[in-house]
């Protein structure tokens, strides 16, 4: 039986490419975008690859679309085998530097609607597809700034980067996925962060060393990984990352 995934931010950089990659492994992919035009876009490119994805329209700071997609999974599937939670903004001022004494509170509001607040809603509102899967793989698209360890680590690249509002919505992601792997712990459902790298996005810039092709590729493992894999932990390329 086909199995059902989810990428949100599905659109454009490490979200594209994470559908790509569980598109070509014969997964049926819905690519969860806010941007119709882009969404559409992106699956009129994959399927001239002829790859098996489907357009949702899915801003996930909107609980109407929440609701809508919830809908359309149950109606048209009944289950939802893999969730990657992979949209995400970046709005301080800058990566250098640190804002912790300056950022606005509605830039932190901002942050945290999409990085944080959307994807447990989204999580929760599926989570009843999620069980119906013999599988069910949810992947949190985390990154190393929202790591106390990396950013208490003074030889880190890290030590000098201080981005307050979206390293905050990242710490608080990696706890959501610490505490639902533990509440998920006697299913077979497997909950994990992945850190894609630093990658040539829109947030990760063009100096970036990583393609968004090498940036998905831990999301897609962790979304592949059969019932001896782990569940509840923070990893790039299968290093484990420090919380």
């Amino acid at each position: 039986m086909t199995k059902i995934a989810l990428v949100t931010g599905a659109n454009k950089g490490i979200g594209f490419e994470t559908a790509k990659q569980l598109a070509e492994r014969n997964i049926k992919v819905l690519l969860g975008a806010r941007n119709e035009a882009e969404g559409k876009k992106a699956e009129e490119v994959l399927r001239k690859l002829s790859l098996d994805v489907t357009f949702v329209k899915l801003d996930i700071s909107n609980s109407a679309d929440i609701q809508n997609i919830k809908s359309y999974i149950e109606s048209n599937y009944g289950v939802l085998d893999i969730l990657i939670n992979n949209a995400a903004v970046f709005l301080d001022s800058a990566w250098f530097g640190n804002n912790t004494e300056t950022v606005s509170q509605q830039t932190l509001r901002d942050t945290f609607d999409i990085n944080y607040f959307g994807t447990v809603e989204l999580t929760q509102a599926l989570m009843p597809a999620i069980k119906k899967s013999k599988a069910g793989r949810i992947v949190n698209i985390s990154s190393v700034s929202g790591s106390f360890g990396a950013h208490l680590d003074e030889s880190h690249f890290l030590y000098a980067l201080k981005p307050y509002a979206y390293s905050a919505s990242k710490t608080a992601l990696n706890q959501f996925t610490v505490f639902l792997a533990h509440a998920l712990r006697e299913t077979n459902i497997k909950v994990n962060a992945a850190n894609p790298g630093w990658v040539k996005t829109s947030i990760g810039s063009d100096q970036a060393p990583l393609t968004p092709e090498e940036g998905a590729k831990t999301g897609v493992a962790l979304a592949l990984m059969d019932d001896n894999g782990p569940t509840g932990t923070f990893s790039q390329s299968g290093e484990v990352l420090p919380w």
